[in-house]
């Protein structure tokens, strides 16, 4: 079962960014564009939430509050937020906007990946629903925004 947690922790998230860049290249080449601006707008924007996130709030990693070996090598610095999950549930979010059926699969990889992030040591649960909470809002942000951006580009309509 370590085998497993380890996996997850550690090389799961590889497997998101696969997922969403298939999904991204198999789309029509005219939707490329709006949909790597979007891509890219909300995943800078959950970093950035997530490095003041992490600034505004200290979390010591379990290993250094439990005095134990994780059962991966990490700084025993910041754990709040985790950048795996924050990673995998901004893809997560991302692929819901386009696709929901991408999206299910997705947040069942960003969960396995949370999991993992606490099984092996490294994170509380507070950091990995952190980082979950902190990608949901930044991608409903950049949706928003862009929803509101697009709609000023149309014509008026005359009655």
């Amino acid at each position: 079962m370590d085998a497993f947690f380890i996996f997850c922790a550690q090389y799961l998230y590889l497997a998101s960014i696969a997922i969403l860049g298939v999904y991204f290249l198999t789309r029509p080449s005219k939707d490329w564009k709006r949909m790597a601006v979007f891509a890219i707008s909300a995943a800078l924007l959950a970093y950035i939430i997530g490095v003041v996130g992490g600034l505004l709030y200290y979390d010591p990693r379990p290993f250094i509050i439990g005095h134990f070996t994780p059962l991966i090598p990490h700084a025993p610095d910041n754990g709040f937020p985790s950048d795996h999950a924050l990673l995998a549930s901004a893809i997560a979010m991302i692929g819901t906007i386009w696709n929901r059926r991408l999206g299910f699969a997705l947040w069942i990889l960003a969960v396995l990946i949370a999991i993992g992030r606490v099984y092996v040591g490294v994170h509380h649960v507070i950091d990995v629903c952190g980082s979950f909470i902190i990608s949901i809002l930044a991608v409903l942000l950049v949706f928003s925004a862009s929803k509101r951006i697009l709609s000023l580009g149309k014509p008026a309509v005359d009655n």
